[in-house]
């Protein structure tokens, strides 16, 4: 499988509030529906560790990220009534986060520059 080598990967954290983890945990659901539909998604998941929950997400370039975070936007202010978001970050090679700057300034996300790796 050839992966693209613009990819941009996005990463919150959230901490749920007490009581609430089977609800957010129920919403999930939602997000993934939402998400297989759009073309430039190359893997999406969750992963729970106690009452902390990550979202493990890549797109094809930064437009590709940006249309996802539209696309979901309804879901997510919803989680947010249910979890406090920890920490954000997005990851990608520097010409593609450029691009995510500006539209996404209010959102005090870690931004991390690719450097190099290797791909099968």
């Amino acid at each position: 499988m050839s992966i693209p080598n613009n990819i941009v990967s996005i990463h919150p954290y959230f901490k749920v509030h007490p009581g609430k983890l089977e609800t957010f945990k129920a919403g999930m659901q939602a997000f993934i529906e939402k998400t297989k539909s759009e073309p430039a998604h190359v893997y999406y998941e969750f992963t729970v560790n106690g009452d902390e929950v990550f979202c493990r997400e890549g797109y094809i370039g930064a437009e590709g990220a940006l249309a996802h975070l539209q696309n979901v936007g309804e879901l997510l202010g919803e989680a947010l009534k249910i979890a406090d978001l920890l920490r954000l970050e997005f990851h990608g090679h520097a010409a593609e986060l450029e691009k995510m700057k500006a539209p996404l300034a209010h959102l005090n996300a870690a931004w991390f520059t690719y450097e190099c790796g290797v791909q099968r």
